[in-house]
């Protein structure tokens, strides 16, 4: 079993980016699951969500505590207390950024960290800073653990009721961040 954890803010989707990524692992054929930990939250405040991967059934429903993916939507989070909490060498990370030579290393847990402008390309395709979808690509890209085509079913199915021009806009950014 794989274990994702993602940090982003109030806002950012971290919950729709957790139901996707499970959504695309259902699509290719693997258990999922996918559940957020908030409590009284505000826009704009930390927020992190949990998927669980697996080719067998999946029966914890606790925190993922130790994940051996991080996703992280915001990087002004990497300096927050307890963002790497669980986390070691082997933990990969993938982190939105717009300059990974800002990024202090000394916070990060391991060598296996990836970086995606998921805010520049969210902005360039869908028109706003909506990265939860578009760090997903790099999400798929770096860690195998979904497929790119999964992914865009999985767009598809969450966002059929907000229109095509929406899914089509998302399914570019997504492999827009793949590519890079």
């Amino acid at each position: 079993m794989t274990e994702i954890r993602i940090h982003g803010r109030g806002g950012q989707g971290v919950v729709t980016a957790a139901e996707l990524v499970a959504l695309a692992a259902f699509f290719d054929g693997k258990e999922a699951q996918a559940f957020p930990n908030f409590g009284v939250e505000r826009s704009g405040a930390p927020i992190e969500s949990y998927v669980r991967i697996s080719s067998r059934e999946i029966k914890t429903r606790e925190q993922v505590k130790n994940p051996e993916v991080l996703i992280i939507q915001d990087d002004s989070l990497i300096s927050e207390k307890n963002i790497f909490s669980g986390c070691d060498k082997n933990t990969v990370t993938i982190i939105n950024t717009s300059d990974e030579k800002k990024i202090n290393k000394k916070y990060l847990p391991g060598n296996k960290n990836y970086f995606t402008n998921a805010t520049e390309i969210a902005l360039n395709i869908i028109g706003r800073n909506i990265v939860n979808t578009t760090i997903l690509g790099a999400f798929a890209k770096n860690t195998k653990l979904v497929s790119l085509n999964s992914l865009k079913k999985a767009i598809n199915e969450k966002f059929k009721e907000k229109g095509k021009e929406v899914i089509n806009k998302n399914i570019k950014a997504i492999t827009e961040s793949y590519k890079n």
